[in-house]
């Protein structure tokens, strides 16, 4: 645990970590994969997995496709007014008997990883309001100058895609990538005091990754509240009694301002040049770095104006189960059309084989000597479907004529197309001439006339270089 300590213990390097692809068979052992580093790029799963010989190798080929997904870090960054302490405290400190998130698992809240915690200056638990009450009381923090619905808290969550870290060795990788992470969160918070909890969860059940493996996988993140903190500097009145105060620096406080913590734009030198910048996307670039220059690797930054980086947790994974579910609405939509077809076409061939068999029947009655006796009122029903058979005959013969007109005239359609391109003549170039037309179609037409009474211009053949000797010595 971190506590309140602001040093930080010394990690094993990801370099020096041996990073492993594990899956689990169906009596709950390990089927041990190999291991690799991460220049070496990802090592695939043995085939000797008994589970991934299942349904003729299908669990292989998605873990395969798992593994050389692009992943990506992502940063999210929430503000939130007073009376929100207690939800966010409830949700990141597992306080809950139920939650919103299904994919929540009670029984793993053990596994979570605290790198702070809200103590007392004693060591004894707080609350996050009490924290932030305390750090006003002490003049650690001060609201001056804030509105009364101001928000006086944020939180940022850092991510990667799961699959990373089932990649990369689960668990005990999660907790080194994110101890990290948590030191990056220090620096661009300012101070860790200001930091009320820093909470790793490892009990939340990625969905979307499970079923598609057929076993339990768990997406690994880490949130941080803490309150935004600027330097505001204060000044004595221009106007004041004093000349030698009068504009002076007076003092700088440490002011709570999200706005000014996170501007929406940050002038930025970029090529010689200066550009404004959202403060959200250079954060996205300072994690992406970071985490780089701190020796891990298989990962991207975060695609660029991705909505991604602004969600909150919830919101972000909301939007993803939207999207999952609107593409199985159209599975399931062309599913019903498929089937609506089926049910037609079995409606027909029903019809089909219930006049079939009812033409038969008409020919069950015979007499000793074999002949086949028809009622008068069958023999209508035969003697109109004979009629109605033979002149089908006719417009079968007629349409099958029609085809084979049709394919003619579109393959002579192709030729006059491919003779025409050959000629390197474009569809842009009729255009032009279409378009110059409408715009003085006499002078096109004068033009037209005046060469087609000229004779046909000559083209010159390009002249055949003779081999020299000293060619024919190559």
């Amino acid at each position: 645990m971190w506590g309140n300590r602001r040093t930080f213990a010394r990690r094993t390097s990801p370099r020096q970590s041996p990073r492993h692809f594990a899956a689990t068979d169906q009596g709950g052992g390990k089927c041990l994969s190999g291991s690799h580093t991460p220049k070496e790029g990802v090592t695939l799963p043995s085939m000797s997995c008994p589970l991934l010989l299942q349904q003729g190798g299908v669990l292989f080929e998605r873990m395969v496709s798992i593994a050389t997904k692009i992943d990506r870090t992502v940063v999210r960054n929430q503000a939130y007014r007073a009376g929100e302490f207690n939800v966010r405290e409830r949700h990141n400190e597992r306080k809950n008997e139920n939650y919103h998130n299904g994919d929540i698992d009670p029984s793993r809240a053990d596994l979570n990883i605290h790198f702070r915690r809200a103590l007392a200056s004693d060591g004894s638990p707080e609350t996050y309001e009490q924290t932030f009450k305390r750090l006003l009381d002490e003049g650690v923090i001060v609201k001056r100058g804030l509105k009364p619905d101001a928000k006086v808290f944020d939180e940022l969550v850092f991510d990667v895609n799961t699959a990373y870290f089932e990649n990369h060795g689960g668990y005990e990788y999660a907790r080194s990538f994110f101890e990290e992470a948590y030191r990056l969160a220090v620096n661009e918070i300012g101070d860790e005091e200001y930091i009320l909890s820093a909470v790793m969860h490892a009990d939340e059940r990625n969905r979307a990754l499970s079923d598609e493996l057929g076993q339990d996988v768990y997406h690994y993140h880490l949130h941080v509240i803490y309150i935004p903190v600027v330097e505001k500097e204060i000044y004595f009145r221009k106007n004041h009694k004093d000349p030698a105060l009068a504009g002076t620096l007076k003092e700088v406080i440490p002011q709570i301002s999200h706005s000014k913590k996170w501007p929406m734009r940050v002038p930025v030198e970029k090529d010689g040049k200066t550009v404004m910048l959202n403060a959200y996307s250079l954060l996205q670039d300072r994690f992406f770095e970071h985490m780089r220059a701190a020796g891990f690797e298989g990962f991207e930054r975060g695609e660029r104006g991705s909505t991604a980086e602004h969600l909150t947790d919830l919101e972000f994974k909301i939007k993803k189960d939207r999207e999952r579910v609107a593409v199985l609405d159209e599975v399931i939509e062309k599913k019903g059309e498929q089937l609506v077809q089926l049910e037609q076409k079995t409606v027909l061939e029903r019809k089909r084989s219930d006049v079939y068999a009812e033409i038969d029947d008409m020919a069950d009655r015979r007499t000793m000597m074999g002949d086949v006796i028809v009622s008068q009122e069958d023999w209508k029903v035969v003697s109109n479907l004979a009629k109605e058979g033979q002149k089908s005959r006719g417009i079968i013969k007629t349409l099958k004529d029609t085809i084979v007109g049709l394919k003619n005239r579109i393959l002579k359609l192709e030729q006059r197309l491919e003779l025409y391109e050959t000629k390197k003549l474009g569809i842009s170039d009729s255009m032009k001439f279409y378009k110059a037309l409408q715009r003085a179609p006499q002078r096109m037409m004068e033009a037209i006339a005046e060469i087609m009474r000229s004779p046909p211009e000559r083209t010159r053949p390009e002249p055949v270089r003779q081999r020299t000797r000293e060619m024919e010595r190559w």
